[in-house]
Order: structure tokens, then C-alpha cells, then sequence
């Protein structure tokens, strides 16, 4: 039997980005497993109470309902995500996918990868909250990341989306937490996106390079929303699996 999916979305998102993904996949004859993140979608934690640790704790509570190991895949900061928990529980993960995701090192925090990114437009038009607990992008600037090469309807969806949410910050500055025994021995592929300006495209190849383990590289040729804007390539990529 074909091992289920968990699809853990990224920054400034919620499960609503696997929306077109969901159903081809299921009708493939494959289960689905999505989820919103702490204070992210439809759960309203606030952010100065998400920490990282509850990301993380919200992915295994959706795995270990599952008999079997499952596929686990990451979008942008669910690179982050997904790599702590296939350290937590590796027996439990058959395979890693990065999707436009960061990889961490051990020890390495994704504000330290997101500082050399030169490509990326999010850093350098984050605002942020009063406290610092969490941040928010302008609109214009959201659907230029997000939804550049998308149709309006999707570009009117991450406004809406977004609009007076602030993105917790915590785990943007929680330092990963990796050995060889657990993560490393996780089975790793990465889908790379060419034309991002969320994570970007020189960004993504050298964490994939520094991995050193990564099994193969796919590409697709958009920006930062590949379920988004090449949902059917990305489906074929997924089912392969």
C-alpha cells in the first residue's frame, strides 16, 4: 500500500495551500493528512504564543494517528518543521520532501538561512508587531511572493488570507536540532522552484548542496507557490512517490 501523505504548509499560509494538491491526490488513491499550524489558517493562537515546539508537537500528533511511516512533506518554513520532527520520530517518516523548503543544519536557525538569501522579498519588507511577537508582509508585496505568476483568484485568496495576521516569529529564530542517527537517516528529495523570490533559487540549491543527502532534485519553473501555480506538475512529482 502506498504510504499516506502529511503536507505541512509554510509562513504566512495554512492548510488552505494544499487545496488543489488534496484531491488529485486523493483520487489517486492516496491519503491526505493537512493541518493548520499554532496560530496559523484557522487556529488563532495567538502569536505570542507559538512557539516552535508546538509546530512540531502538531505534526507528530498527526503522524502517530497513523499505523505506517508516512510521506511528510514541507513547504518553505515547513522545511524547518518537518526536519525537526523526522529527528523526533524517524522510524515513523518513509521520506522527507522539501518543497521551495529550508533545510537547516544542526545548530542553524531559518532566520540565519533567510539573512543570506539576496533573492528573497520577504525579509527586507517584513513589518513587524510592537512586541516583535510576529510580523506581516504588505499585500502588494504578499501576492508578489506568494501569488506573482497565480491567477486573481488565488492572488485575492493570500490577501485574504493574511490580512490581520501576523506570522509568529519564534520559529524563525528556534536553532535546529538535527544528529545523523535521526535526521540523517531519513530518505530526502527536494523540489526546487526557479523562479522564487520566498526562498531563493541560489538559496535552495546550496542547502540541498550542504545536505549532502538529499536522493534526487525535481524542478518546476514558477515562483514560490508551486501547488499554486504548477499544480498539476506538482501532483505528478507527489504521486511518484
Amino acid at each position: 500500500m502506498n504510504a499516506s501523505f502529511v503536507l505541512v504548509h509554510g509562513a504566512f499560509a495554512g492548510q488552505f495551500a494544499w487545496k488543489e494538491i488534496t484531491p488529485g491526490l486523493e483520487n489517486a488513491g492516496r491519503k491526505v493528512i493537512t493541518l493548520d499550524l499554532p496560530g496559523h489558517g484557522d487556529d488563532h493562537t495567538p502569536p505570542g504564543e507559538v512557539g516552535f515546539d508546538s509546530y512540531v508537537n502538531t505534526v507528530i500528533n498527526a503522524i502517530e494517528k497513523e499505523s505506517d511511516p508516512v510521506i511528510l512533506v514541507g513547504h518553505s518554513m515547513g522545511g524547518v518543521v518537518i526536519s525537526a520532527v523526522a529527528e523526533k520520530i524517524p522510524s515513523k517518516i518513509a521520506k522527507l520532501v522539501y518543497l521551495s523548503a529550508y533545510i537547516p543544519k544542526n545548530g542553524q536557525s531559518l532566520q540565519e538561512l533567510a539573512m543570506e538569501d539576496a533573492q528573497s522579498k520577504i525579509g527586507p519588507n517584513l513589518k513587524f508587531a510592537p512586541d516583535y511577537s510576529g510580523g506581516y508582509l504588505p499585500d502588494d508585496i504578499t501576492v508578489e511572493v506568494f501569488a506573482g505568476d497565480c491567477s486573481d483568484d488565488i492572488k485575492e485568496l493570500v490577501v485574504e488570507k493574511s490580512k490581520g495576521r501576523l506570522e509568529p516569529l519564534a520559529a524563525f529564530q528556534t536553532k535546529a536540532e538535527l544528529s545523523d542517527e535521526n535526521f540523517g537517516s531519513v530518505e530526502k528529495y527536494y523540489i526546487e522552484t526557479l523562479q522564487d523570490i520566498g526562498v531563493g533559487t541560489d538559496l535552495q540549491r546550496r542547502m540541498v548542496a550542504e545536505n549532502g543527502t538529499i536522493k534526487k532534485v525535481f524542478s518546476l519553473d514558477c515562483g514560490h507557490s508551486a501547488y499554486f501555480a504548477k499544480p498539476a506538475e506538482l501532483l505528478e512529482i507527489l504521486k511518484a512517490f
